[in-house]
């Protein structure tokens, strides 16, 4: 992947908990872990029909730089939009060099 098609500046955010301003309580909500130079890519027609009924809720692809410590349980914000990780995987030719990671689009409670 050239390095001129991560274009958009994403989010990775993790479950945590954080502090209520209010009421000084810590909530379950969801903690920057950094921001990071992505492809989001919607997925076309022809993909959302291929990627069959059980995997009905993926929206989209983002690829980044390969990173080691991503999870499922993570998240991914652009332009306001919460993705959702589906799976993280690595490149093809050395698995180090970027990521590719389905994501269903939606809302995330921080749980």
């Amino acid at each position: 992947m050239r390095i001129g098609k991560l274009r958009h500046r994403v989010s990775i955010e993790r479950p945590g908990l954080t502090q209520d301003p209010a009421t000084g309580e810590m909530i379950p909500g969801w903690q920057l872990v950094r921001k990071a130079w992505a492809s989001v890519e919607p997925l076309s027609a022809r993909e959302f029909i291929a990627a069959g009924a059980d995997q009905s809720e993926l929206s989209a692809r983002i690829v980044m730089r390969h990173r080691g410590d991503l999870a499922p349980n993570m998240r991914i914000v652009h332009r306001g939009k919460i993705y959702n990780i589906e799976g993280v995987l690595p490149d093809p030719e050395s698995g180090l060099h970027y990521v590719t990671i389905p994501v269903s689009e939606g809302v995330d409670d921080g749980g």
